[in-house]
């Protein structure tokens, strides 16, 4: 079975109301077709890299060769996990858990995307608090990070609602200009010091090496 060869597909995180998991290759065209429909306004432009830009056929093809190549490179020291993001087996978008030297580190990153129609209901929130819940509660993570332009404030919102505090700012060339960031961090006993959405993981014995050998 492809779980035996790749044990990443039996990995499931379950929230009140969503599943994380790898995307299986139709799910995947459909993630892919969602994201072409667009993921933000056309005003906002939420991503350091401009994967949105183009038609839909450019973003559906960016969000296949992304997930493939995530797949391809995946190594212990250097891996991210970009799981489909599920409500009653309907996709609303993809959500991405990744660590380098993680085994040592112990702090994760996150970054996210939902489609135009599923934002404004708390699925970021819900979704963003299952992959800390697997970062924290199951892998051992201390800090988990996020970089976030100041005007994406739907992205800012979710990470003060799970209690990441500010951690700096850091600044990157776009296109020929320079954008600023505000730096955001949330240490494991911040995680664990208020309420957040429940969730259950299942299906990490048989890949937790892939993530700490």
């Amino acid at each position: 079975m492809l779980t035996d060869l790749w044990p990443l597909f039996g990995l499931t995180v379950t929230t009140e109301r969503l599943q994380l998991r790898l995307p299986r290759e139709q799910e995947l065209a459909a993630l892919a077709e969602l994201a072409g429909a667009g993921v933000h306004h056309p005003h906002e432009r939420p991503f350091l890299t401009p994967w949105t830009d183009g038609t839909p056929a450019d973003r559906a093809r960016a969000v296949l060769q992304g997930h493939w190549h995530a797949l391809a490179s995946w190594r212990a020291d250097a891996w991210g996990l970009r799981l489909g993001v599920f409500h009653d087996d309907q996709p609303l978008g993809l959500v991405n858990l990744g660590a380098r030297d993680f085994a040592v580190v112990r702090e994760v990153t996150t970054w996210s995307w939902l489609g135009l129609a599923y934002q404004g209901k708390g699925f970021g929130t819900e979704a963003r608090a299952g992959l800390l819940t697997l970062a924290f509660d199951h892998l051992g993570a201390t800090a988990a990070r996020s970089e976030v332009f100041r005007d994406n404030h739907a992205s800012q919102a979710v990470s003060r609602k799970l209690g990441y505090e500010r951690d700096g700012i850091s600044v990157d060339a776009r296109q020929g200009e320079a954008l600023v960031s505000d730096r955001l961090r949330l240490t494991a006993a911040g995680w664990r010091s208020r309420p957040r959405p429940a969730a259950a993981v299942t299906g990490l014995d048989a890949c937790r090496s892939w993530f700490i050998p």
